[in-house]
């Protein structure tokens, strides 16, 4: 088994056992504040997919005849021990991730609201019924499990996002392969370890690390029944297109470009604060950060005055040292991506009101917050995904004006506004095509009993991730009819 406390080899964890796989190419883990290597993980190969899903395979014919009731007895237990380990994991997902100790504890407790939800399965798994549908004859509807589930997630949220799936997946009787991002296997790791704590029978949950090989091998495989996945737009579409062609079910959550519209009516300081959340928190690594600020009117010039203010006051550092109020970018490969956009910002003739290369350091993977003014929606950074701490403000005249602009965005994941008028807020979220609206909320992330609803090209499916979109998704329904004589 991997400690997760000093460097080593990252291993699987297939059919109940821990193995670190012979014969494979190793790849460096760095911890983002340092660039230093922390771990090193195996990629798996097609033959390592196909013994983890024959595994699963094997344990779901066991594990879909346990009783709902006795499944979720083991998430009972894995909630308590996440819980009791959350310090622990959340200071694993700061070293290999980046972001703040504040925001990975932050991530951890959503993780373990999710599993909370998931151990109300013996409810959220009933179907309906009705006698004498006809002449002595009644009908009703069940769930049953699909077979073996596959997650396949991003670096942003190591510990949240694969809960958005299995303790779902697991709960309604199914069994798992998770392929977290081979940028931070720590987390996931450690998660799946505590999982097997709790009691989890062997092969019902297990754990592969690779790239696009693996992912591969999971959408073809014919034992896999369903697909999962969070990531950029153009991968959620292959996915999508792939295992939908397989004739699996998938959900496919893809990328965003975030709108925060600001009313001149809003209170400002609130306002800043919420901006400065949404839009550098986590480095702006997740796809719900505000990308574009759209403040509306007479609204632009105090609003723009306070929050640039504010941003130059962040403190920028290794998110594991007390005060640090933003962390450094996952890679250096996505470092130096987003800074091309800032360079592109100021080729493109937006006005840099703060430039996050300023903070950028040889011994980690920086880059300050940026603030652009004057960004028009046909330059590259209003609207391309950027995923960094890049912020582009797009001034509009009227509340029609900033619908129209929303709505004419590719992206539909997630919006703000920010007014003291219920009217105006009312009418933005009834007419914007956004599936996720937040009013005065900065970062509009429903909890776990809500759907995570993106629209457009953020999301490729029918069923949504966590809420009661996830038990659909997890089960199939089935109608028995029945007539005694």
């Amino acid at each position: 088994m991997m400690t997760t406390e000093t460097a080593g080899t990252i291993s699987f964890h297939i059919d109940g056992v821990w193995e670190r796989p012979a014969s494979r190419s190793l790849h460096p883990v760095s911890n983002p504040a340092t660039g230093a290597t922390i771990a090193e993980v195996p990629y798996a190969e097609e033959a390592d997919i196909d013994r983890a899903v024959r595994a699963a395979h094997e344990a779901f014919l066991r594990w879909r005849d346990v009783p709902v009731v006795d499944r979720v007895q083991v998430l009972y237990r894995y909630k308590t021990l996440l819980e009791e380990r959350q310090d622990e994991v959340a200071a694993i997902l700061t070293r290999e991730n980046g972001k703040t100790a504040a925001d990975a504890k932050a991530e951890v407790r959503r993780g373990i609201q999710m599993v909370e939800v998931a151990c109300g399965m013996p409810s959220l798994m009933m179907g309906d019924s009705l006698n004498d549908v006809a002449h002595e004859i009644d009908s009703k509807t069940i769930r049953q499990p699909l077979g073996v589930c596959a997650g396949i997630t991003p670096f942003n949220f190591p510990a949240m996002v694969p809960m958005w799936m299995y303790p779902f997946a697991i709960a309604c009787g199914n069994t798992f392969v998770l392929k977290p991002s081979e940028k931070v296997p720590l987390t996931p790791t450690r998660v799946v370890e505590l999982l097997s704590d709790a009691g989890l029978p062997a092969g019902v949950m297990s754990l592969v690390h690779g790239d696009k090989q693996a992912v591969d091998a999971l959408l073809h495989h014919p034992l896999v029944k369903a697909v999962s996945f969070v990531g950029s737009t153009p991968v959620a579409k292959y996915i999508y297109a792939t295992a939908g062609a397989e004739g699996k079910r998938v959900q496919a959550l893809g990328g965003a470009k975030n709108h925060l519209v600001v009313m001149p009516d809003a209170d400002l300081g609130k306002t800043v604060d919420a901006i400065i959340g949404s839009a550098f928190g986590a480095a702006g690594e997740r796809c719900l950060a505000g990308s574009v600020l759209v403040p509306i009117g007479e609204a632009a010039g105090p609003l723009l005055e306070r929050l640039v203010k504010r941003t130059r006051s962040l403190v920028v550092g290794d998110g594991a040292k007390p005060g640090v109020e933003m962390g450094p970018l996952v890679t250096s490969d996505h470092c130096r991506r987003v800074r091309s956009y800032i360079d592109k910002g100021v080729a493109e003739g937006a006005q840099l009101l703060c430039d996050g290369r300023e903070r950028a350091s040889d011994g980690g993977f920086f880059l300050g917050p940026t603030i652009f003014d004057h960004v028009t929606p046909q330059m590259s950074i209003g609207r391309e995904e950027i995923f960094g701490p890049v912020l582009s403000v797009m001034r509009v005249p009227t509340l029609e004006d900033a619908i129209q602009l929303v709505n004419r965005s590719p992206f539909g994941n997630a919006t703000s506004i920010f007014t003291s008028s219920g009217k105006a807020a009312r009418e933005y979220a009834s007419r914007i095509e956004v599936g996720m609206v937040g009013v005065n909320v900065g970062v509009a992330a429903p909890m776990a009993f809500f759907p995570f609803a993106g629209w457009k090209n953020s999301f490729f499916g029918d069923l949504h991730a966590h809420g009661k979109d996830a038990v659909h998704f997890y089960t199939e329904q089935k109608v028995i009819m029945s007539r005694w004589f």
